[in-house]
């Protein structure tokens, strides 16, 4: 018996397919690449149609790309870039040495075909870079799962690789350009009739508060709103109600035109878990005290009165994630995926500061880190055409001040989140410090005077009482100025404030 016939294992057949995979060539289209280079300097009105997604690192042929470097240079100095022009720069950079020297010029020429072709040449050899690119990113995905990085886990792993698809997606190529001002008014007109249509002053998504929604006109897509505040002003109380309300407007609007929902709210929880979160909503929307619950200091009556609402809730299309220090990377995943699976309307984040960047860079210092962060954040917002609310804290030299009320400035490592954002509001409520200034007996020489400082301090708290206001600091699209709202801290809830009644 011959040795050909002898019967081949599975395993070797397996072990010849992976030779015959590691033997093959990475994509690349060489004659694509000349043909293109041999148009633009026939003719400079080539490199317009490539010149918008074409870059010198696109080449497979490393020389290639070098004199396509070397042409655009000179073309978007406005200077011409043809055989001769190019001869003495190429001779005295030595570019062509290792092709043969100035008679590659003579290679390109003859390559050419025309340059009607040059845009589809252009595209041929982006698309072999875009292959390359997958496969590089394919090799690192299994030297990782191999252990060629024990410092991320499994779940890390996914998640880099995720990132450096969605890096290698956004950066092939920008696929925008112009919209002609004609197509853009039609837009424009289309948001403004749609406005018009609709009753109330509402434009966006609601965020349940009127005053709020008068003065922004609702909640819109590609917006960055940041909201800001001290620790115990009630940011994620805030950011609970616009989040709940608006998940409430989705799910009553989809049940008035007696379609399927299509919408949905998300929230990332960085500081408190989906229990907490939970908790909180049904407390405030059951009327039984959030601390009675966790202490189980409530009645049969408040009991039902809290499953009763909980089962109200249940319907909402509110999604929260409570994944702690979550990255940059795996939020966008999370949110295209709930866009993809039930729609996505709004994403609420508490707070930046506990996020990550994406996986794999590291920032040389926390204020890179945190612009990294709010840039994909706005990022995030204009790819799903959503609004996305960040709550942020602020900085503790708001203590120092007589007047503590925020100011943009307030922003930890502000410099770069009021770049960013479309809107920035902060969350204040005079009460709290004013509560701080109860007088005490010991600071006064007699009764008297205690007495007619606690007189006083009670007045000044009788006028804050549950009152809060939401300064908005910063916004593109519209005036700024102060909101009143009505806060009540047993529920940790806020609401419209009526000081005048009709």
């Amino acid at each position: 018996m011959s040795e050909s016939s002898f019967p081949v294992s599975d395993q070797e057949a397996d072990d010849g397919s992976l030779s015959a995979l590691l033997r093959r060539s990475p994509p690349a289209n060489i004659a694509a690449e000349q043909a293109l280079l041999g148009a633009i300097l026939t003719n400079n009105k080539a490199y317009e149609r490539v010149s918008d997604f074409l870059e010198p690192e696109h080449f497979a042929e490393k020389i290639n790309g070098r004199v396509y470097e070397a042409i655009s240079r000179r073309i978007e100095r406005g200077q011409l870039a043809d055989p001769v022009t190019m001869r003495a720069e190429f001779e005295h950079s030595g570019i062509l040495d290792a092709a043969g020297g100035p008679s590659y010029l003579a290679k390109l020429l003859t390559a050419m075909v025309g340059i009607v072709n040059a845009g589809d040449y252009g595209r041929v050899i982006h698309d072999n870079w875009v292959r390359r690119q997958l496969i590089d990113i394919g090799e690192t995905v299994v030297n990782n799962a191999y252990g060629g990085r024990p410092d991320l886990d499994g779940n890390d792993q996914i998640v880099a690789s995720e990132e450096a698809l969605f890096k290698l997606a956004t950066e092939r190529g920008q696929e925008g350009g112009f919209v002609s001002f004609g197509k853009a008014l039609a837009g424009a007109i289309s948001v403004a009739e749609k406005a018009f249509h609709r009753t109330g002053d509402v434009v966006g998504l609601t965020s349940g508060l009127r005053d709020l929604d008068k003065r922004t006109g609702g909640l819109h897509p590609s917006d960055l709103i940041i909201l800001a505040g001290r620790p115990a002003m009630g940011k994620t109380a805030l950011a609970t109600k616009i989040a709940f309300s608006a998940a409430k407007a989705l799910l009553r609007d989809a049940e008035d035109r007696n379609e399927k929902l299509r919408g949905s709210v998300a929230v990332f929880s960085l500081e408190m878990s989906s229990e907490q979160l939970a908790t909180r909503i049904l407390s405030s929307e059951a009327e039984v005290s959030g601390e009675k619950i966790r202490r189980g200091d409530i009645g049969q009556k408040e009991f039902d009165k809290f499953v009763r609402a909980s089962r109200e809730l249940q319907r909402l299309p509110l999604y929260i994630d409570d994944t702690p220090a979550i990255s940059l990377s795996a939020m966008r995943t999370r949110c295209r995926r709930l866009a993809r699976t039930q729609g996505l309307s709004l994403v609420v984040v508490d707070y930046l500061q506990l996020m990550r960047p994406a996986i794999g860079t590291k920032p040389d210092s926390r204020v890179l880190e945190i612009s990294m962060i709010t840039q994909g954040l706005k990022a995030i917002a204009k790819e799903l055409s959503v609004p996305v609310i960040a709550l942020s804290q602020l900085s503790r030299q708001v203590e120092s001040r007589e007047d503590k009320r925020p100011m943009l400035s307030d922003l930890r490592e502000s410099g770069s989140i009021e770049q960013d954002a479309d809107a920035v509001m902060f969350v204040y409520r005079d009460e709290y410090y004013l509560q701080q200034r109860m007088p005490k007996d010991s600071a006064y020489d007699s009764n008297e005077k205690f007495q007619l400082a606690t007189e006083e301090w009670q007045r000044k708290m009788a006028l804050v009482h549950n009152k809060a206001e939401l300064i908005l600091e910063k916004q593109r699209h519209g005036p700024t100025g102060t909101v009143q709202l009505y806060f009540e801290g047993e529920f940790t809830r806020f609401g419209d404030l009526d000081i005048i009644h009709d």
